[in-house]
């Protein structure tokens, strides 16, 4: 049976590659056709026979994955997010190399057996040249997306599978590989393949503009959509253009957006041949904030566009005494706190990616949203970043601090007032900050301590868009997203009757809890942001002692007590680089401090059985311990020891403050 199968589609391959004579019943699509006929004519391969790739040797492989160099990260971490999108369904997502190897690949356990048995193994050659047409062959050899369903395969064998190829660009242009979803599902058409086509498309795109951002460091990366909300987000087109303005690579979508049939039409050319934009605008508009998006014009047909930039990163330098230091250039601009947008904050840090994710799904699906968090934890950043990844991110963005306005004068501030009515109002009155926030998003910061008799006014604006200023008139019609924002448990508020529950489920369409500073995963990353916000322009660098005694500090202020204890020792500090002697005591000192003697490798220094009051029994003796003869086996590397430890960067350093231990331990 199997033989009479192959047979039968031995006969039709040939049919449709033109060799039988015969006009062949229900063709295939035109890019399986030409497959066909480079399997036939180009490689003599037989449709009929039993093919199993050729395997590369574990050490030809090693060279290759080395090759690819950091693509290769980039391309894991996002077949992990792909296989979970379709985990479950019989798939297999691969990873090829530019001529067809496979470099790294992900199954459902339930069908390990079944893409062994196919050749889906590490270092098998995929190209139409060894194994006929296939999802990740014939993606290389067509150099776009196509899908291969069950008999489209070139050989009979391979019949059961369904693939979704999508090809990968370097920033110039080149093959980078092939992302492709494999099925062994029976009951699949061609036409259900569209999803998943779709959902490798877009991971693969997400490949090469990772690749283009990290090769491209050294050059401004303009990044620009039709439409405001996507610059930033996964349709967007990015140019990398250098100092001079010349363009050094570009996205397929950059291509297709610039009319350009091959990188060949925009490499080497100046940016302004096709864009409006100079060296010098680049320039000034980084400085002024890296992911504010202004309006650009192409040249060619004056169409609009929306773009953002991100300057050039500039390296670490290394301070007299031959540390590296950490440089507020290197940061760039994109970290000042006005100015960060959803990826910036999300970086990094899981809840924050939760919360980024969650945000941009809601914000223009009129859910209103509540931010909870400690103080100063960067709610009303969030806000701003969300509301500039909004379809209102050209009106305005109003934030009332609840807790900031006088009692007697929230009322008037928010909702406006007309002349007369009170003593002392405006002649033309005044306008409110709700009205200013309509076509734009209303941010109401610590909610929780709004008075309640203004709760009122506010749940009838939620309800009915509209606003009645002081001294009455006509309703006048308000649209706006509402984002509120307390450190207070909201639900216990209602509870005690001190905010109005009507009102709360109004606002509460969905909370967002923001990770209080200390627990951070990218507590590093927010140390630089916050250093070159408060640099002002200058070359600001911490050296080791003071960024790890930054890293190890509680911080009960969060942000904005990061913020502050910056600039002041920025003020403070010499030659540009901040030392502990610029930090406050109270981030410098830990909580208590011995008495006598100093601990080293465990045993007092003095010889007596002086105790450290902080290690208390004889699991923490026994921690420092440990962390000290991980640190001296690693010769104080605190990467490796903490990733020896099985513990963060992060952690590690607070335990090291904790038990008072340095490199003159």
């Amino acid at each position: 049976m199997a033989s009479a199968f192959a047979a039968a589609h031995a006969e039709r391959v040939a049919s449709v590659a033109g060799l039988s004579g015969q006009i062949p019943e229900n063709p295939p699509p035109a890019t399986i056709a030409r497959s066909w006929q480079r399997c036939l004519g180009e490689f003599g391969l037989d449709p009929s026979r039993s093919p199993y790739p050729d395997v590369l040797t574990a050490s030809e492989l090693s060279a290759l994955r080395n090759r690819m160099g950091v693509v290769m990260d980039i391309a894991k971490t996002e077949m992990a997010k792909l296989h979970q999108q379709i985990a479950g369904t019989g798939y297999a997502v691969v990873f090829t190399d530019p001529e067809g190897v496979i470099l790294e690949h992900l199954f459902d356990s339930s069908a390990d057996d079944l893409f062994d048995r196919a050749g889906f193994v590490d270092g098998a050659r995929w190209n139409e040249g060894s194994v006929g047409t296939n999802g990740m062959g014939t993606c290389l050899a067509e150099q776009r997306p196509v899908i291969v369903h069950r008999d489209d395969h070139f050989h009979a064998d391979h019949g059961g599978l369904t693939c979704s190829g999508a090809p990968i660009f370097d920033p110039q242009g080149a093959l980078l590989g092939v992302l492709d979803a494999s099925s062994v599902s029976s009951g699949d058409s061609r036409a259900s393949q569209r999803h998943t086509m779709a959902l490798v498309s877009m991971s693969a795109c997400l490949i090469g503009n990772c690749t283009l951002l990290d090769r491209c460091k050294d050059h401004w990366v303009l990044r620009f959509h039709s439409r405001p909300e996507f610059v930033g987000l996964l349709n967007e087109s990015m140019l990398a253009i250098d100092e001079a303005g010349q363009i050094m690579a570009a996205s397929p979508n950059a291509l297709r957006e610039l009319g350009c049939s091959d990188w060949g039409e925009l490499l080497g050319r100046p940016a302004e041949a096709f864009l409006s934009v100079t060296p010098s605008l680049l320039k000034r508009r980084s400085e002024r904030c890296a992911h504010d998006v202004w309006a650009v014009q192409e040249v060619r047909d004056g169409r609009r566009y929306f773009a953002a930039v991100r300057p050039p990163e500039v390296k670490p330098s290394r301070t007299r005494s031959g540390r590296v230091a950490v440089s507020a250039v290197a940061a760039a601009s994109d970290m000042a706190a006005d100015c960060m947008d959803l990826a910036a904050l999300s970086a990094g840090d899981a809840k924050m990616a939760y919360n980024a994710r969650c945000g941009q799904r809601v914000i223009d699906r009129n859910v209103p949203i509540v931010l909870n968090g400690e103080t100063g934890a960067g709610k009303e950043i969030f806000a701003r970043a969300l509301h500039r990844a909004s379809n209102r991110a050209q009106a305005d963005f109003v934030a009332v601090n609840c807790a900031g306005i006088p009692a007697s004068l929230i009322e008037s501030e928010l909702f406006g007032y007309k002349h007369g009515a009170f003593t002392g109002a405006r002649r033309e009155g005044m306008k409110g900050l709700i009205l200013q926030a309509h076509g734009g998003t209303l941010f109401l910061d610590e909610i929780g301590d709004m008075p309640t008799e203004l709760q009122t006014r506010l749940l009838r604006v939620v309800e009915e868009n509209s606003v009645v200023p002081l001294g009455g008139g006509t309703p006048k019609p308000v649209d706006l997203h509402i984002i509120s924002a307390t450190h207070e448990d909201l639900p216990s508020l209602v509870r005690e009757g001190r905010f109005r529950e009507d009102l709360y489920y109004r606002l509460n369409g969905i909370t967002l809890s923001l990770p209080a500073l200390r627990e951070r995963e990218d507590l590093e990353d927010m140390i630089r942001r916050a250093l070159a916000c408060e640099s002002d322009g200058l070359d600001i660098a911490i050296d080791e002692q003071a960024f790890a005694c930054l890293l190890a500090y509680s911080w009960p202020g969060n942000v904005r007590q990061l913020r502050h204890v910056l600039r002041t020792a920025i003020a403070l500090c010499n030659e540009g680089i901040v030392r502990l002697v610029d930090l406050p005591a109270a981030v410098v000192e830990t909580e208590q401090r011995p008495a006598t003697g100093q601990l080293s490798g465990g045993v007092p220094a003095t010889g007596e059985a002086a105790e450290l009051p902080t290690l208390d029994n004889a699991l923490e003796y026994a921690e420092r311990d440990a962390i000290l003869k991980e640190l001296e086996r690693n010769r104080w590397n605190v990467s490796n020891t903490a990733s020896a430890l099985k513990m963060s960067r992060n952690t590690l350093y607070r335990r090291m403050k904790k038990y008072r231990i340095s490199s003159d331990t």
